[in-house]
């Protein structure tokens, strides 16, 4: 299996945004299912789920018809962060490739869009060529009509091919963009100010190691000597976690 995945350049918001969006997920995933959806997929989401990080996963359900269901796009507009998981057969559903439209345009104004090229060429992506190319072919002669449309849905994997960013390769490492991403909040302390903090956070952490069982810390010694502190940077670390 070949995974090439690449972060996306963050869009500003539009100047005439008057107020922030309503965020009912986290993190938006679309996927061809025939190609994924049962092996990457679900390791991907399951990491999703252990952070606490709330994802909208498509219902095959509400794919109904040739065009993009209103669920779908009320879902895509909750959403902040988009992970576009490109695969051989994405290209050959006009029902993906205007979710994929819809998502870059939210995306433009609400967040990023992370692509993921799942066993295929990121250049065929960007050129629409390979299996991209036959996809193509037909859409044309289906929608010869509208070609306003196939070409929409050509510059939306041009672009989504175009986003820059670093290789990563392991679900884990996805998961933790997408954690940063979404959970980037006021923070109550500066710890890059804090002198002589990092070791003891450090150990901290350790202390705090994800499991399943029930912890109590204790934190001791005499007064001024940064006991408050501590406490208040483990959690900003850990409150996510938690209800």
């Amino acid at each position: 299996m070949a995974l090439n995945t690449q972060r996306a350049s963050a869009f500003l918001p539009s100047a005439d945004q008057s107020a922030p969006p309503q965020w009912n997920y986290d993190v938006f995933l679309s996927f061809r299912g025939v190609d994924t959806r049962t092996s990457f997929l679900s390791h991907l989401y399951h990491e999703l789920q252990h952070r606490c990080i709330k994802t909208f996963m498509d219902d095959p359900k509400l794919e109904k018809g040739t065009t993009i269901s209103s669920e779908l796009f009320k879902a895509i507009q909750e959403s902040r962060p988009a992970i576009v998981v490109l695969s051989p057969n994405y290209a050959s559903s006009s029902w993906y490739l205007d979710e994929l439209t819809n998502n870059l345009q939210c995306m433009k104004s609400n967040g990023t869009v992370l692509p993921m090229f799942f066993n295929v060429d990121p250049s065929d992506v960007r050129i629409q060529s390979g299996t991209f190319a036959g996809a193509f072919a037909e859409h044309e002669k289906r929608f010869r009509e509208d070609i306003e449309k196939v070409k929409r849905w050509r510059a939306a994997l041009t672009e989504v091919a175009n986003l820059s960013g670093c290789e990563r390769k392991l679900i884990e490492k996805i998961v933790e963009w997408v954690w940063r991403k979404v959970h980037r909040t006021f923070k109550l302390l500066d710890s890059t100010e804090l002198v002589g903090i990092k070791f003891t956070h450090e150990q901290m952490d350790l202390l705090l190691d994800p499991t399943d069982d029930v912890r109590f810390v204790g934190i001791w010694g005499m007064g001024g000597i940064g006991k408050t502190t501590i406490a208040r940077l483990v959690y900003e670390s850990i409150y996510i976690h938690f209800e």
